[in-house]
This record gives structure tokens, C-alpha cells and sequence, in this order.
């Protein structure tokens, strides 16, 4: 499955745990329901993965930051539930993909009324980084 298979997968999935809770629950809540969703879908999802920092090849902490979950060992998500995403949540997620050395990241802030406006993708290159409001692609929905 390619990436943009894979996050139109994971989009899917947040479209539905959305649809059912809807928007104003705990970020936990949101997460444990996402790895229910994806785990159904028959993707691999790790949740609370650690990520080790590293510096000038010194190994900093073992668990120096913890990705909220990690799908097929490509995505990072992110999630949120706050009344505005940060342009600092932006810029944790690109670190967490640096540091992973992941291609791609969904940050999805579900306290949003339509679902899709709260998710930003945010794609890791060396020489690039895009950052786009998924609000901006079509994604099949009807939310």
C-alpha cells in the first residue's frame, strides 16, 4: 500500500471515530478508539511507541519523546484535541518525523465540528518539508 493509500486509510478511520464520538473528548480517548479503528481496518498500529533522541551520535534517552501512534511503520500521528492546532504542533510533529526518520505524518485535532478541517499532512524529505491542510485535498467523506 502506498502512502497516499495508507492516509486516506487512516483518514477514514478518524472520520469514523469522529462520527461517533464527536468532537471534545480526552486526546486518550481519541487515541485508544483510533487504534480500534485502524486494528480493524488490518493495519499494523503501535501506540506510545518511544523515540530515542540522539546527538552527534550520542544516545541522549531512550524514550526522550513517545509518538501517539505509528501505522504500518511509516505514519506518525499526532492527535489533538484543542481549540486551535499550533503552529508548534506543526513543528513537533515534523521533529518526531526527523527523528524517526518517517516519510509522513497525520496530525489530526479532533475537537473540530467537521472533522477534516482539524487534520494537517505533513511530509518528511531532506531537502523539503510540505505541510498541508488535508481540508485542501478531497477526501471522501461526507463529513
Amino acid at each position: 500500500m502506498d502512502l497516499n493509500q495508507l492516509t486516506s486509510q487512516i483518514i477514514k478511520a478518524a472520520i469514523n471515530v469522529h462520527r461517533e464520538l464527536g468532537p471534545g473528548l480526552l486526546e486518550s480517548v481519541y487515541q485508544a478508539c483510533m487504534e480500534i479503528e485502524l486494528e480493524n481496518m488490518r493495519l499494523k498500529v503501535e501506540s506510545e511507541v518511544g523515540l530515542p533522541v540522539f546527538y552527534h551520535g550520542y544516545k541522549i534517552t531512550e524514550e526522550g519523546f513517545r509518538l501517539d501512534l505509528l501505522v504500518e511503520d511509516q505514519v506518525i500521528i499526532e492527535l489533538k484535541s484543542v481549540e486551535q492546532v499550533q503552529p508548534v504542533h506543526k513543528k513537533q510533529l515534523l521533529t518526531y518525523l526527523r527523528l524517526a526518520n518517517k516519510p509522513l505524518g497525520l496530525l489530526i485535532n479532533f475537537n473540530q465540528t467537521m472533522l477534516k478541517e482539524g487534520i494537517t499532512r505533513i511530509i518528511n524529505t531532506p531537502t523539503h518539508t510540505e505541510i498541508t491542510e488535508v481540508s485542501e485535498f478531497s477526501v471522501n467523506s461526507n463529513e
